[in-house]
């Protein structure tokens, strides 16, 4: 009898050991995407941009992170960018798990900040029309930010910063690098009349330090547990740097 519980105890301890490793290795990251479907009054659609989840997922994914994610309304993202003949997109959007997950974001009522260790803002036109004044998105990333968390936004996700305060009463972005989908893009992409407000613009009147490339090239910067990127071709090194800070966090 005493060596059967002897035995059950240790099974016990044994579960609970795995059970703790576990939980270090699914650190949770928030994913936030748009809920917006339209460009302005063009009659052309946008949502998230497909590679702007996709790359940076696969990245924390393979990592060990597990990824929640939340948009404005709550709800089935609508999505852009739908580039399947991309392996990483077609990775992502085969994941039944993660599938169903973006097609039922939570709202920002039902997100708990503290049980994430970074916030994840991504792109695709739709964001420059519902992150900018979200308030509830914007309080998520400061409380997720002032627990030791990292922000990182990606194209126009860095309309998701804009209006980020923290408790002192700055900016998240005031007198720190950062950089996102450029004014010079958007007039490349002949959308600088039809987004409210131009992206970059709006980042320096926040007091950010703005760093950019030329049209299309990946440019990912990081400062004070904030990365940003600056378009599509960024979004795998924007991955990429978000694990390096996880790790030294």
């Amino acid at each position: 009898m005493k060596i059967l519980m002897a035995w059950v105890l240790v099974l016990i301890s044994t579960s609970m050991v795995s059970a703790q490793n576990g939980n270090k290795m699914k650190k949770k990251i928030l994913f936030v995407v748009t809920s917006h479907d339209k460009k302005g009054n063009t009659g052309e659609a946008t949502g998230y941009y497909l590679s702007e989840v996709a790359h940076p997922w696969d990245v924390l994914v393979t990592a060990g992170y597990e990824i929640d994610f939340v948009s404005p309304k709550g709800g089935n993202a609508p999505v852009d960018g739908f580039n399947l003949g991309d392996s990483i997109n077609k990775k992502f959007w085969d994941d039944q798990a993660y599938r169903y997950k973006i097609e039922h974001t939570k709202k920002p009522s039902e997100v708990d900040p503290s049980q994430y260790v970074a916030i994840h803002f991504a792109g695709g036109h739709g964001a420059m029309w519902d992150f900018a004044d979200n308030k509830a998105l914007a309080s998520i990333a400061a409380k997720i930010y002032e627990n030791n968390g990292i922000v990182s936004a990606v194209c126009h996700g860095p309309a998701g910063l804009v209006n980020i305060k923290l408790s002192n009463g700055k900016y998240l972005v005031d007198g720190k690098k950062i950089n996102a989908f450029t004014n010079e893009e958007e007039v490349a992409v002949k959308l600088e009349k039809v987004v409210p407000f131009a992206l970059e613009t709006k980042l320096i009147e926040r007091g950010a330090i703005f760093e950019k490339s030329g049209l299309w090239q990946s440019h990912v910067v990081a400062d004070q547990r904030v990365v940003t990127g600056q378009n599509p071709q960024s979004a795998k090194d924007l991955g990429e740097v978000v694990l390096e800070q996880l790790k030294r966090n």
